[in-house]
């Protein structure tokens, strides 16, 4: 469970939560003034919505470090490992770098993660924070590789950071909110994705 110096943290994320469920309504094109550069940064936002098998990653590494490290000055370098190598992983599939077998363990990535989640497996904070990273760098590829070229892709690559950053934060609230009841919806949860995970792997997309 977190502590209590921790408590206006778990506010902030409670806010920022709230706030990537109103990503949505920046979807709406056609406003007067909505340009190029608006646009650019909607999809961004909306980019890691679009897929879940990234969207389910990133809510299990949320509630996963939520749960099993005591506080949130530790649980917060778990997500913040993911975001990071993501990013890295993103700019070098955006550079066209050949990164073998990105689909296959991006599948596994969600098995993994959703067996963590699901046997609330408890790992050395280092240990945590690097399997998350891994498995975020073929994400972030993934990503890479469908970024769109030109003078507004830092904008593209400013909204989906900002949307994985809010996703992350939505599973820590949730995590945090699950330490001080039962976690067994957690579980539940961690084999969801575990399964969907499994599935991929077997029928290859």
């Amino acid at each position: 469970m977190f502590h209590a110096p921790a408590t206006q943290m778990r506010k902030m994320l409670t806010a920022l939560a709230l706030l990537s469920l109103a990503q949505p309504v920046l979807a709406h094109p056609g406003h007067p003034g909505h340009t190029d550069t608006i646009s650019m940064l909607t999809d961004g936002l909306l980019h890691p919505l679009a897929g879940p098998d990234h969207l389910l990653a990133m809510l299990a590494v949320g509630v996963w470090s939520a749960l099993v490290y005591p506080s949130i000055k530790r649980a917060v370098y778990v997500p913040l490992s993911f975001s990071i190598i993501l990013l890295v992983g993103a700019l070098m599939g955006m550079a066209g770098l050949h990164i073998p077998l990105v689909e296959p363990l991006i599948m596994a990535s969600l098995l993994v993660l959703g067996l963590m989640l699901a046997g609330m497996t408890r790992l050395p904070l280092p240990v945590g924070a690097v399997l998350v990273a891994f498995f975020a760098f073929f994400h972030g590829a993934a990503h890479g590789l469908e970024l769109p070229q030109g003078g507004t892709a830092i904008v593209f690559i400013l909204g989906f950071m900002v949307s994985t950053l809010l996703i992350h934060c939505t599973g820590m609230v949730a995590g945090a909110i699950l330490t001080r009841r039962h976690v067994w919806p957690a579980r539940l949860a961690g084999a969801g994705i575990a399964s969907y995970g499994a599935i991929l792997m077997l029928t290859g997309h």
